[in-house]
């Protein structure tokens, strides 16, 4: 086995415990602003899978799978932060 498969695997791993940490974070998160924040980890721990997987393979067209990923979860993120503000402002916070 050579350091390259050694450190994929590793990394899959890793990723693997980190998003089912994240995963039972968005079920039971306390409020939903802590939900869409471990929802975003959800996506960007995602975006880490496609990399990890792109390298593994050799094959970098995935990486633009990885991107586009990247871009839908921020603009999600965002989203819900003007939500959150507009209904804070509604409400006369």
């Amino acid at each position: 086995m050579d350091f390259l498969s050694i450190a994929v695997t590793i990394t899959f791993v890793v990723l693997s415990i980190s998003l089912l940490l994240s995963l039972i974070r968005v079920v039971t998160g306390p409020s939903l602003p802590d939900r869409v924040v471990a929802l975003d980890l959800v996506a960007f721990l995602v975006i880490g899978f496609i990399a990890t997987y792109s390298i593994s393979v050799d094959q970098p067209v995935f990486l633009d799978a990885a991107i586009v990923l990247a871009l839908i979860a921020f603009l999600g993120t965002l989203a819900f932060a003007r939500y959150i503000r507009y209904t804070n402002t509604q409400m006369g916070e």
